[in-house]
């Protein structure tokens, strides 16, 4: 009878945990999914207007998409968004900072159309030499981060995010990838770690927004058990 009566018990241990694990691990799936398709949809717009201005230039045997782009930039843009809308909220759960600045999806679309807004100035506005440009652009990226963020773990991923793109950016130009017009940085333009910092914000916050959801089915499954 001992035996009979602990058995039950162990599914029901067992189960809230195992429940928890799997819908944590697939609003994780549904999440990056989200952020790929969010990141490959701006990369053919901000990309596309960045060909019509003859900032970037393709190779030829490379144009493949009706955008007229390489077929492997959208893709690759995807998974960065992918990785960069994951990497902040899970920053801000593990430093144990909660990001809680504008978290509304109002905001967030705001934060979208002002970084549009800064690489459609990128291509769109003429200054009268590119320090003008960049410091322009370098105010505007600050502006939208202290607009849409003002958290120190958001910052700090933005200039590492800022940095690492620019590096492998320049290594793809080096390798004839691709190239811009008039490169003033190291094969590149000086204003391009700017679009990325505002890139890696505007990720991030949508990623955040995104993580919310999560934390919704934990709190709703810790108040059923």
């Amino acid at each position: 009878m001992a035996e009979n009566d602990a058995m039950p018990t162990l599914p029901k241990k067992c189960g809230p945990y195992i429940s928890s694990v799997t819908s944590r691990g697939m609003n994780l799936v549904i999440r990056g999914i989200v952020l790929f398709f969010i990141g490959v949809f701006l990369a053919l717009v901000l990309n596309l207007l960045q060909i019509q201005r003859n900032v970037t230039l393709f190779p030829p045997d490379v144009i493949t998409s009706i955008f007229s782009s390489a077929w492997w930039v959208p893709p690759c843009c995807g998974t960065a968004s992918a990785v960069i809308g994951l990497l902040y909220p899970c920053m801000d759960r593990h430093l144990g900072e909660p990001h809680k600045f504008k978290r509304e999806w109002s905001s967030v679309m705001r934060c979208v159309a002002v970084f549009v807004g800064i690489n459609h100035a990128s291509a769109k506005v003429d200054f009268a030499n590119n320090i003008q440009l960049s410091l322009t652009l370098a105010a505007l990226s600050i502006g939208l981060w202290w607009t849409f963020d003002r958290s120190r773990s958001g910052f700090g991923l933005g200039i590492g995010i800022a940095f690492l793109a620019t590096l492998v950016s320049q290594l793809l130009v080096y390798n004839g990838v691709y190239q811009y017009t008039s490169p003033d940085f190291l094969y590149v333009r000086s204003w391009l770690p700017c679009i990325f910092f505002a890139g890696g914000i505007t990720m991030g916050n949508i990623g955040r927004q995104l993580a919310m959801y999560e934390c919704k089915v934990i709190a709703e499954k810790s108040h059923e058990d």
